[in-house]
C-alpha cells in the first residue's frame, strides 16, 4: 500500500500569468504557497479475488475490468502514461473541497503520479512529479489549465515561479525570516463561499482572452503588481502595503473575464475591506471557491462575523514539503 499527502496551493500575485499564450511571448511570474492542508491518495495492487479488476474511490466508486474503461481523467490518464496494466485499487481523500480555486485537480494528480511511481519502486523529484503532471492534465487529458498548481503541489513552500518567454520556466523560494513567515501566517483569512465551480469553464474564457488580446492590458498590471509584490516581500514590508497590491491584483483580475466576479462575490470582498481588510482575493480561476484576505489578526472575527455567505472558515498554515509519500508498504506477488 502506498499513501501519498499532497498539498493545495494559495496563489498570492500573478495569477493569470501562468497560462501559456500568455507567459510563452510575455513571460510570466507566480508568488505562490503550499497550504497545510492535503489531498490524500492510496493506491495498492488489488487481487484477482474479484469480480472486477480495478477500483478507484472518490466522489463516486468505479469498480471496472480494464483499466481504459476509468471514467475519472486522471486516474485514467496516469495509468496509462505509466503503463500501468495492473489490477489496483485508488482512494481519494481531501481535506478541502474540490472545484475550490485551490488547486485540488493538480493536487490530485501530482499526488497520484507520486504513488504509482512509488508503487514501481521509483523515486520522481519535485520537479519531474510537476512535469509529468503538466503533461498528463495538458497534453493527455487536454484541459484548460496553467502551470501554477501543479508546481506548487509538488514543491509545496513560499515559491516564486517564473515563467517564459518560451515553454520553461523555474522555482525558487521566496527566502524572508520564520518570524515573517508566522505573522504572514497570522494575517491570512482563508473562508469558503460555499460555491464549487469547474474552473475549466473560467480558464478556457481567459485563455480565449489571451488569445483574442483582449485582457492584454489587465495581465500586465497583473504581472507588474506580482514584480512589485516580490519586492517588497524580499524587504519583509508592512503588510498593509502588500494588502495594497492584493486589492489592486484583484480588481485586474476581475476584468479577465465577464464571469471572474459577481454582486455576491463583490459584496462579500467590499464587507471585508470595510472591516479592515488590506486586501484580498477569489483564488482560483473565478466563479467560487475560497476567498483569501490579509487582515490584522485583531480584525478577523469581525470580518467572520459580517460575512453570513461564508459559513467555513480554515485556519491557514503553510506546507513547506510538497508531495510526499507517507505510506511505502508493498508486499512482493
Amino acid at each position: 500500500m502506498i499513501i501519498t499527502k499532497t498539498p493545495y496551493r494559495l496563489s498570492f500575485f500573478g495569477g493569470g500569468t501562468d497560462y501559456r499564450p500568455w507567459f510563452e511571448e510575455k513571460g510570466g511570474v507566480i508568488i505562490a504557497s503550499g497550504i497545510a492542508r492535503y489531498c490524500y491518495i492510496t493506491v495498492r495492487k488489488l487481487p484477482p479475488f474479484f469480480e472486477h479488476k480495478t477500483r478507484a474511490v472518490y466522489s463516486k466508486i468505479e469498480s471496472v475490468n480494464q483499466n481504459s474503461e476509468i471514467v475519472h481523467p486522471s486516474i485514467k490518464h496516469c495509468l496509462e502514461y505509466l503503463d500501468m496494466d495492473d489490477g489496483l485499487e485508488i482512494h481519494h481523500d481531501g481535506d478541502l473541497p474540490a472545484r475550490s480555486g485551490i488547486g485540488s485537480s493538480s493536487s490530485f494528480t501530482v499526488g497520484l503520479l507520486n504513488a504509482l511511481h512509488a508503487l514501481k519502486y521509483e523515486m520522481r523529484s519535485s520537479r519531474q512529479l510537476a512535469d509529468e503532471a503538466i503533461h498528463v492534465e495538458q497534453n493527455l487529458i487536454k484541459e484548460d489549465v496553467g502551470i501554477q498548481d501543479q508546481i506548487m503541489a509538488a514543491h509545496g513552500g513560499l515559491q516564486v515561479i517564473r515563467m517564459g518567454p518560451g515553454d520553461q520556466y523555474s522555482v525558487s523560494p521566496l527566502i524572508v525570516s520564520p518570524d515573517y513567515m508566522r505573522a504572514l501566517e497570522d494575517h491570512i483569512l482563508l473562508g469558503f463561499s460555499g460555491i464549487s465551480r469547474f474552473s475549466t469553464h473560467y480558464a478556457k474564457a481567459q485563455i480565449d482572452n489571451i488569445n483574442n488580446g483582449s485582457s492584454e492590458d489587465s495581465l500586465a498590471a497583473i504581472q507588474s503588481l506580482a514584480e512589485e509584490a516580490l519586492s517588497l516581500f524580499s524587504q519583509q514590508a508592512n503588510f498593509e502595503d502588500i494588502g495594497r497590491l492584493l486589492d489592486q491584483s484583484w480588481n485586474m483580475k476581475r476584468q479577465l473575464t465577464q464571469n471572474m466576479s459577481n454582486d455576491v462575490i463583490d459584496n462579500v470582498y467590499s464587507t471585508a475591506k470595510k472591516l479592515g481588510a488590506f486586501g484580498g482575493k477569489l483564488l482560483g480561476a473565478g466563479g467560487g471557491g475560497f476567498f483569501m484576505f490579509l487582515a490584522p489578526p485583531h480584525r478577523h472575527e469581525a470580518i467572520k462575523k459580517a460575512l453570513k455567505n461564508i459559513n467555513v472558515w480554515v485556519p491557514f498554515k503553510f506546507d513547506n514539503a510538497g508531495s510526499q509519500i507517507i505510506v511505502h508498504n508493498v508486499q512482493e506477488d
